[in-house]
């Protein structure tokens, strides 16, 4: 069997027979040939492991707590995540922030700040249980120090001058009520 091949700019050229084994020289070339060749066969599965499932097969998992979806969607997609539950004001956020859509920016920034205030309140929770939490490790700090020393001190030196204004400002303040 013959093969046209082109030139260099596309025009018709000699042709040349063809040779089964005229891309051997690639590595990989014909993996698909032979199952033993192929360096994902052994785990592979007959039938492949993402079937849809039969139609009717779950059951709807009970809502409790009160679970947030987007008002584009009709329902509840049968099963679905309960692991942080709303609760406090950044719940009444996140209940805030689904009745907008998807595709409006205040739905997203209002998430972004429940996050937030969530962490406040997780804070605020810590102390009042008497545990005083550990911001600098909580925070990524032994990481940042380890893999990104420069940005570490950035964040130390303006931590610094911060702290060392605030002292400046309140003891210039402190000697003017005298």
């Amino acid at each position: 069997m013959d093969i046209p091949i082109k030139d260099k700019l596309g025009q018709p050229g000699t042709r040349q027979p063809a040779r089964p084994n005229g891309h051997a020289h690639i590595v990989g070339w014909g993996a698909d040939l032979d199952h033993a060749n192929r360096p994902a066969y052994p785990m592979e599965r007959r039938p492949p492991r993402l079937e849809a499932p039969p139609p009717g097969s779950l059951d709807q998992q009970a809502q409790d707590p009160r679970v947030f979806h987007s008002i584009e969607r009709t329902g509840l997609t049968p099963v679905f995540g309960t692991t942080c539950p709303p609760r406090g004001i950044s719940g009444l956020l996140r209940r805030r922030a689904f009745r907008y859509s998807e595709s409006d920016l205040r739905h997203w920034l209002m998430l972004l700040f429940a996050d937030r205030v969530d962490m406040v309140e997780g804070i605020a929770s810590d102390l009042a249980r008497g545990h005083l939490p550990n911001l600098y490790r909580e925070m990524g700090g032994p990481a940042e120090l380890r893999h990104n020393p420069r940005g570490a001190a950035k964040k130390a030196l303006v931590l610094a001058a911060a702290a060392g204004l605030c002292y400046w400002a309140w003891k210039r303040s402190s000697s003017r009520h005298r």
